[in-house]
């Protein structure tokens, strides 16, 4: 079943690149009690995610932050060694957390994973961006295949 307006982030594990290595965290510490913007990208370092979708939400973190936001991030079904350097390369700095679902297990545990294996990318995570408070959801927008609307910072500013 699909995440829907309403519904709590589950309790789960995910991975940080850190300086010290890959960290465990996990999704009640990163939601509960603040005001979270969360989106979703099919692929690290693929066209539209490097291209508009991250930079879209580093030159607008600013802005989405001062709207109450504690908490920007990304996530991606990457390892915690390719969303780590994906972050460096687009500068994302303090602006976004940068989380690892290498396993899709968020993805599937959301109702949100997408199998594009035929295309030789395995199981990845749909293009969406979600604000939630206090881990509950307030806000989702899903993509379209192909599309590009509901989820770039642009339009998460505007419902915020």
């Amino acid at each position: 079943m699909t995440i829907k307006v309403g519904d709590t982030i589950p309790s789960m594990k995910l991975m940080m690149a850190t300086a010290e290595g890959p960290k465990e965290v996990s999704t009640d510490d990163i939601f509960k009690g603040k005001k979270v913007v969360l989106f979703a990208v099919p692929g690290a370092f693929t066209p539209t995610c490097s291209a508009k979708h991250l930079p879209g939400f580093v030159q607008n973190a600013e802005a989405i932050k001062g709207k109450g936001v504690d908490t920007i991030a990304c996530i991606s079904v990457n390892d915690a060694f390719v969303m780590g350097a994906w972050g460096k390369d687009q500068g994302t700095g303090d602006k976004v957390e940068m989380l690892a679902d290498g396993s899709a297990a968020f993805a599937k545990a959301i109702g949100l994973e997408m199998d594009i294996t035929a295309r030789g990318m395995g199981v990845r995570s749909q293009r969406y961006a979600l604000v939630a408070q206090d881990g509950k959801v307030t806000h989702l927008g899903v993509e379209a295949p192909g599309g590009f609307e509901a989820s770039k910072a642009e339009t998460i500013l505007g419902v915020l």
